[in-house]
């Protein structure tokens, strides 16, 4: 290879001054005349486009634009996982407005030079190619995807407050047809590989190994010829497509995301556009929404994943940190089951282990389900399906444990039952294995008790289903050393969880917030107040289903339990509903019985309301209130108990309580968790509230002292931040 002239650099050389940072994209030329532009980002693991790459890709253009011999360019990254990951949401927003303009304008002056090149140009994607990472391969003539799983190609903007900008509102549409473009762009879709193939998305696909061949050969066609795509892409279609799906988004999105609206707008107007006009669109789409708290919250949210993902134990030690590569989980029931097979999804060895073989049977069956259900959405592959469950032991009968890092307990939450298991535990396994529950409410300390070296035992709490929800709380019993904490925390960012860390108290953190909402609610319902008010209040505000729904997806009898562990810590402020413990007799155990506060027919497409519930309504004192006063009970307990676990410190910081509830119980993200939705709502205006229902007689609403000392001194919890 070689190495056309080197960017032009300043002719007035400083021998004393810093060495310039390492360039973002390096190019060499091939003996075929084909130039090689590949992203690497130094000192990172992923390639982003913020204002130095945009610059220096602006460089390379301006190198290529005038090499005559060229015969095509390749843009490839020198990344295991990532092609380009997309814009650096950071500078997007801490900058002003007229700097994120400027960004926009230079993102979009670099994609639309691509597309201009008079040469063929080729995208070959190995890892994510997301956001802005997608655009500049719209930008090119052909695109060709690597079949690795850590291949994903798409425009996830809207979920994080914004659109496609860049170019991917417009080419996109052009390229698929504005059906298919929508469907991806409205839903923030990112597709695997073989998806992508199908759409119409990529041309090709090669092992990663192959990418290169396989983007030579594309450049050997020429310029490509694509299908125009004049049936749906004209204005006509493009109007009556946006009558047809605005009032759809809007019933999806009660009006809560602007994004998908404002994304919907910028397509359906930009198809029957002008590229020029429709990149207008999409620029004065995105000021817009940037500006905007959705978008602020959502954008939080996501730098709470990546801390998570990056999260270490302060005071652990960090050496020597053994990895956790031999598993086992006891219980074989739907929880162990999903953690078993979410761990052996990640290539590591796990041990299943029930009382007998009937149970570890049903076990392997929920196990193969899930892999099945995978590999038809293209989660996974047959080969790994097989390779997952082949990491899969079932263990009928007791096996040694000596040999396992981390035993994951998984059984009944009773804690004489999980006392009894991990005495054996202890016995069977090393003294240097990690004892762990998946307990949801019970005390980690006190099942550490009858452990000898209790200082291994840790909380693990999954949440279910475990393969579709990210978040997992980790549980430092008072006895848990540093190191295993550090160890189990390791271990969850490699599986792929995000993982909160959190003191051992009643309930947790998502539980215990989590919970008086939800019994506020069935005491709602018991005074009078209707299902569908209870749940189209909670749904207004952005939850994704409402409490009586929840409490049928939970389980009453298991959402019994756990207010019954809090109620014995907190029964100053919880009061269990008397209907819940009469509707398990009754046998309406919720979503799994067929009967709950709803009836669930699977014939049918929407559960309904149980008629037979309002036989459990004891009065009628709830209702005449409104929606708006439902709603201001249910969510004011939520921020009171959230305010709570701060203020004991069951965790360290407000971030920590706001992920939690967002990713463990869907709270409205676009609010951005309990503790921001008090900033701006305002503290004492929170309060105000609580101190009025208290002097109503409600004396659960009574403001905890953390509450009242911030409305005292002003004080907010994210100091504006």
């Amino acid at each position: 290879m070689t190495t056309l002239e080197a960017v032009p650099m300043s002719r007035t050389a400083n021998p004393t001054a810093p060495h310039p940072p390492e360039r973002t994209i390096r190019r060499t030329v091939r003996d075929d005349g084909i130039c090689v532009l590949t992203f690497d980002r130094p000192g990172s693991a992923a390639n982003i486009f913020d204002v130095r790459t945009l610059t220096e890709l602006g460089e390379e253009l301006d190198v290529v634009e005038h090499a005559m011999s060229l015969k095509g360019i390749v843009f490839i990254s020198a990344k295991k996982s990532i092609f380009v990951a997309g814009a650096d949401l950071k500078s997007m927003t801490e900058a002003a407005p007229e700097q994120i303009r400027g960004m926009i304008e230079l993102g979009q002056s670099m994609m639309n030079r691509i597309a201009a090149l008079p040469i063929p140009t080729v995208a070959a994607i190995n890892g994510a190619a997301l956001g802005g990472g997608c655009e500049i391969a719209l930008s090119c003539d052909y695109r060709v995807a690597s079949t690795d799983r850590a291949t994903k190609i798409g425009l996830p903007e809207v979920q994080i407050g914004l659109l496609p900008a860049w170019g991917g509102s417009t080419r996109l549409p052009r390229l698929i047809g504005l059906p298919k473009a929508l469907d991806i762009i409205l839903a923030g879709k990112s597709l695997a590989g073989k998806p992508a193939l199908k759409l119409g998305l990529v041309d090709d696909l090669a092992p990663a190994e192959c990418l290169m061949n396989a983007a030579v050969r594309m450049i050997s066609n020429g310029k490509p010829h694509r299908k125009s795509h004049t049936l749906t892409n004209n204005a006509l279609v493009a109007r009556i497509i946006a009558l047809r799906v605005r009032p759809q988004l809007m019933r999806k999105t009660r009006g809560h995301y602007p994004a998908v609206t404002k994304a919907l707008d910028v397509v359906t107007r930009g198809i029957s556009s002008s590229v020029q006009d429709s990149l207008a669109l999409e620029r004065d789409g995105i000021l817009e929404l940037v500006q905007g708290e959705t978008c602020r919250n959502l954008i939080r949210i996501f730098f709470l994943q990546e801390r998570a993902k990056k999260l270490t134990i302060p005071d652990a030690p960090r050496s020597n940190s053994k990895t956790i590569a031999r598993t086992a989980v006891i219980g074989a029931g739907v929880m162990g089951a999903g953690i078993a097979q979410w761990i052996s999804t990640r290539q590591t060895p796990v041990i299943l282990r029930d009382i007998n073989a009937e149970q570890v049977a049903k076990g392997m069956s929920t196990i193969g389900k899930i892999y099945r259900d995978g590999t038809k959405r293209h989660v996974f592959t047959a080969l790994e399906a097989r390779q997952g469950l082949d990491h899969v032991t079932p263990a009928p009968t007791e096996v040694p444990l000596r040999n396992v890092d981390l035993v994951i307990e998984a059984a009944v939450e009773k804690m004489y039952l999980k006392k009894k298991i991990f005495a054996r535990l202890a016995e069977l396994a090393s003294d240097e294995t990690i004892l762990a529950t998946n307990t949801s409410a019970l005390s980690v300390s006190e099942i550490a008790d009858a452990v000898r070296r209790p200082e291994r035992v840790v909380g693990l709490h999954f949440f279910n289903p475990v393969h579709r929800m990210q978040l997992v709380e980790i549980v430092a019993a008072k006895q848990t050393a540093p190191e295993v904490l550090q160890r189990t925390l390791q271990f969850v960012q490699r599986i792929g969880k995000l993982p909160v860390v959190v003191k051992d108290s009643p309930g947790f953190v998502v539980n215990r917030i989590l919970m008086p909402y939800l019994i506020e609610a069935g005491n709602l319902f018991e005074s009078g107040a209707t299902i569908g008010d209870l749940d189209e209040a909670m749904l207004d505000f952005g939850m994704p289903m409402g409490p009586m729904r929840l409490l049928d997806e939970v389980g009453n009898d298991v959402s019994l339990h756990v207010a019954e562990t809090l109620a014995a810590a907190f029964g100053d402020r919880l009061k269990i509903p008397a209907h819940l413990g009469e509707m398990i007799k009754a046998g309406l155990f919720g979503r799994k019985a067929g009967r709950g506060y709803y009836l669930h027919d699977k014939s049918k497409k929407e559960a309904m309301p149980n008629p037979c519930a309002t036989i459990y309504v004891k009065s009628n004192s709830a209702r005449t209130l409104t929606r708006d006063e439902l709603r201001e009970r249910m969510v004011l307990l939520m921020v009171n108990e959230a305010a709570r676990c701060l203020e004991e410190r069951i965790v360290s910081e407000p971030g920590d309580v706001d992920f939690a509830m967002i990713m463990g119980t869907g709270f409205a993200p676009f609010r951005g968790g309990p503790l921001r939705y008090t900033d701006s709502t305002g503290v004492e205006r929170i309060v105000g509230a609580m101190e009025r229902l208290t002097n109503s007689g409600a004396k659960h609403f009574a403001p905890c002292e953390l509450l009242k000392q911030m409305t005292a001194a002003g004080k907010t919890f994210y100091n504006g931040k």
